[in-house]
């Protein structure tokens, strides 16, 4: 590690940099004076990276901020999607990239700690033994007759009050330190906790983005059918896998403190965050919607029938392998459930964008758009043996194809939106998405929600939390009291 000296006190605070370059070791770098970073030996960060220019960005402290300012540079500096000429470095850990195809450079600052809390409460007063005296045996009138019994009692009550005195002083000072110590550590609970959680939601929308890059790579990589980019690409994957890992141990620290969430609860955490949201920021009203629509799925046998027919019909394991093939979450499977209850057959009613057909319930533009031949009865209501749409092989490949691309748009790799755009439109969901931060933080369903509510059609609020629901109860339907076994469950397995 490259450590610059420290300034002396008032000199700006410590700034931290990590630099990911393609498969190479992650370096990181301190500091705490100006500096350079690009291709040249001369910058304190020196790349070899032909996507940078000799002198890329500069870091400079100014207006008692760190900031990272574009030195004009050929191919530019990245925030999420968005070109930016510069950026004001914070608390929080943020991933900026030189260029399209450059590394990734990670900067944060040193926050100071909040003020600690006091660790000397005072100590309340211990009631002393004449208090106790006067109140079990009251004052005597000067000048009144005590009895000898009496002045036994009292002589002897004193003694005993001496000694209690002597044990109860012990006895709270004790119970003073142990308030003490329990207080400091719930607070240090709290704080690492908060850290804790930080930390894990940075390393979720880490592999978020790096979902959307590995969406786009795969693309290119299937459609160039180039080794030197499906190289590129098994080497995302495995970045990813095992940013996935160390995000799982730190939700699993952080979750693990709330031992009162139901395994319902559980699975609903679990598949928010296969769908690409962030279980930690899963919105409070989210547990009880869903309760809703599991009740809606418990009230028909229509989830029961669509999967016994598809586990029949050869469908589950076909569609499950075809949405892993392009990195996709084989619970997408549930999609084509609430589409068309996995009938090739069907067609969805008149529309002006014309009629949806089969399984997966592509529209005539789509279809062609994903290399699908569309049949002479293309404007009826009924089944054609020469609409592709109806081969619901063809068709499901061309669904994940599809369901790929929405990854990689604006969406950010969040399931749930590409749900919605499934369902509405990217042409009406994506403008939407656009208007928030060019992060994946800031891009998922729950922000739609909470930004736009309105303007959703509740079709596609239902819709996306019926798939949801349904991917819910798929992971263990007995437990919700269907009579079948998880559908994905062989994939387990392997």
């Amino acid at each position: 590690m490259t450590v610059q000296n420290n300034a002396a006190h008032g000199s700006p605070p410590l700034l931290r940099v990590f630099v990911l370059d393609g498969d190479q070791p992650e370096r990181a770098y301190e500091f705490r004076q100006p500096f350079k970073i690009g291709r040249s030996p001369e910058c304190a960060v020196c790349v070899p990276n032909k996507f940078l220019s000799r002198s890329h960005v500069e870091v400079v402290f100014e207006n008692s901020e760190w900031t990272v300012r574009d030195l004009n540079s050929s191919n530019g500096m990245f925030l999420g999607d968005a070109r930016v000429a510069k950026y004001t470095v914070t608390g929080t850990p943020t991933k900026l990239r030189l260029g399209l195809g450059g590394p990734f450079v990670s900067v944060h600052m040193d926050v100071p700690p909040s003020a600690q809390l006091s660790t000397h409460p005072a100590v309340p007063p211990t009631p002393s033994v004449q208090s106790y005296v006067q109140h079990y045996f009251g004052q005597k009138e000067e000048g009144a007759p005590i009895g000898q019994h009496t002045m036994f009692v009292r002589a002897a009550f004193s003694e005993v009050q001496k000694r209690q005195r002597n044990n109860w002083l012990v006895l709270l000072g004790a119970l003073a330190v142990v308030v003490v110590l329990v207080s400091g550590y719930a607070a240090y609970q709290h704080r690492e906790v908060g850290k804790q959680r930080a930390l894990a939601e940075s390393v979720f929308y880490s592999v978020k983005a790096l979902d959307v890059d590995i969406a786009n790579f795969q693309r290119v990589a299937i459609e160039t059918n180039s080794d030197s980019w499906s190289s590129q690409l098994r080497g995302y994957q495995e970045r990813r896998r095992k940013l996935e890992l160390r995000y799982a141990q730190f939700a699993a620290a952080v979750g693990g403190r709330d031992k009162k969430l139901t395994e319902q609860q559980q699975l609903t955490m679990r598949i928010a965050r296969i769908f690409g949201e962030c279980e930690l920021a899963m919105p409070s009203t989210f547990q009880a919607e869903i309760e809703k629509y599991i009740q809606k799925w418990k009230s028909t046998g229509r989830l029961a029938r669509a999967v016994a027919a598809a586990n029949e019909k050869g469908y589950t394991r076909t569609i499950a392998k075809e949405l892993l093939a392009v990195g996709l979450p084989p619970q997408f499977f549930y999609l084509a459930l609430q589409e068309s209850d996995f009938d090739p057959y069907i067609s969805g009613p008149e529309t002006h964008m014309g009629i949806a057909k089969g399984m997966w319930q592509f529209i005539p533009e789509t279809a062609i758009k994903y290399g699908m031949k569309v049949g002479p009865l293309v404007a009826l209501r009924r089944p054609d043996p020469s609409d592709d749409r109806h081969h619901w092989d063809i068709e499901t490949k061309a669904a994940a194809q599809y369901m790929r691309d929405l990854y990689a748009s604006d969406a950010q790799a969040s399931g749930l939106l590409v749900m919605a755009c499934y369902n509405w439109g990217e042409d009406r969901v994506l403008p939407l998405v656009r208007s928030l931060p060019a992060n994946p933080e800031e891009r998922n369903f729950w922000k739609i929600q909470e930004k736009y509510g309105r303007k959703l059609p509740a079709e596609t609020y239902d819709y996306v939390l019926s798939i949801v629901s349904a991917a819910i109860i798929g992971e263990n339907p007995r437990l919700f009291g269907f009579d079948f076994d998880n559908p994905l469950g062989h994939l387990e397995s392997h």
